[in-house]
């Protein structure tokens, strides 16, 4: 697979804590209800009613500025292991009266599984993060 990560950005018209306050309910991306608030270790099953449940664990935490989880979009339910789940970074940046949100999603050709699945694992991802980035900054310039 010569494809392991999808980069995304956007210009959120929202003060920096309002954004971070968002993107450290974990698994916000995916959850059908906020799941809470991001601590270093911790696992949260993320339930969604189309797609089913994720658990999502906090990787790392640097206050106002990053946050990191783990989570395995592409096996649905399953315990979080090296080789089934991804990284999900995001970057938050002040910018004019705004907040730059800048998000990676990396790890796709480590997935255990044929190429297909890594294949489609990073074609739904990628298409979903950009419908994830419209409506989260709706919610946060709301």
């Amino acid at each position: 697979m010569s494809v392991d990560r999808i980069e995304r950005e956007t210009l959120i018209e929202a003060p920096l804590e309002r954004v971070w306050q968002l993107v450290t309910e974990p698994g916000f991306w995916v959850a059908s209800e906020p799941s809470g608030t991001a601590v270093e270790g911790e696992t949260t099953v993320c339930k969604n009613e189309q797609y089913g449940d994720f658990p999502v664990r906090v990787e790392t935490v640097t206050p106002q500025t990053y946050v990191s989880y783990r989570w395995a979009s592409a096996f649905g339910g399953e315990e979080l292991r090296a080789d089934n789940t991804t990284l999900v970074e995001f970057t938050l940046t002040p910018e004019g009266s705004g907040t730059r949100l800048r998000v990676v999603e990396s790890g796709f050709a480590s997935l255990a599984g044929s190429e297909d699945l890594r294949v489609k694992a990073h074609q739904d991802n990628t298409g979903g993060w950009s419908e994830v980035l419209d409506a989260f900054k709706k919610k946060a310039e709301s």
